[in-house]
């Protein structure tokens, strides 16, 4: 039960814009997760950067369970499995980006399509942390239940065999 795990994976992929380019960066991001990608929304008008409130300007997809850790694993290899330390938060969670998709097996570059880079975010969680979620009798969280940024790395380390920098 004091092991962490991985709870979710969070692939982003920010266009910066809606249209053609939004719809083909959806069709990479299905073809890389194997799952259908949601659209994010602009929070606020950039008038700098021709952004909208309220216009779709990226789409992301949520992993969990054995998809999550390939997926996981498939990335950190592309990153010939080394990370920085200043990439894990307070909270155990650690993120990093992917410059180009044609990395991922099996993509090639289109000219048509071109590069796209996205971001992957990592949540990690101990068994029974339900507790501080459900509705009914909700308690606080106790300390030794959360994860903490060396119980991370260690994890990052020794399931993964990824070197942290």
């Amino acid at each position: 039960m004091t092991l962490p795990a991985i709870n979710k994976l969070v692939v982003h992929m920010g266009v910066g814009e809606s249209g053609e380019r939004l719809v083909k960066g959806e069709e990479i991001m299905r073809a890389i997760t194997g799952q259908n990608p949601v659209r994010t929304i602009a929070k606020k008008t950039q008038p700098a950067f021709n952004v909208r409130k309220g216009a779709p300007i990226g789409c992301k997809v949520t992993l969990r369970g054995d998809a999550a850790r390939t997926f996981l694993e498939t990335s950190l290899s592309i990153l010939e499995k080394t990370i920085d330390a200043s990439q894990f938060d307070k909270n155990g969670n650690f993120s990093f980006g992917i410059e180009e998709h044609t990395d991922y097996p099996g993509m090639s570059y289109d000219p048509k399509i071109g590069i796209y880079g996205m971001d992957i975010n990592v949540v990690l969680e101990r068994p029974g942390i339900r507790i501080a979620r459900r509705h009914i009798e909700q308690k606080k969280l106790p300390n030794k239940q959360r994860v903490t940024k060396d119980d991370a790395i260690a994890f990052v380390r020794e399931q993964l065999s990824v070197e942290v920098q």
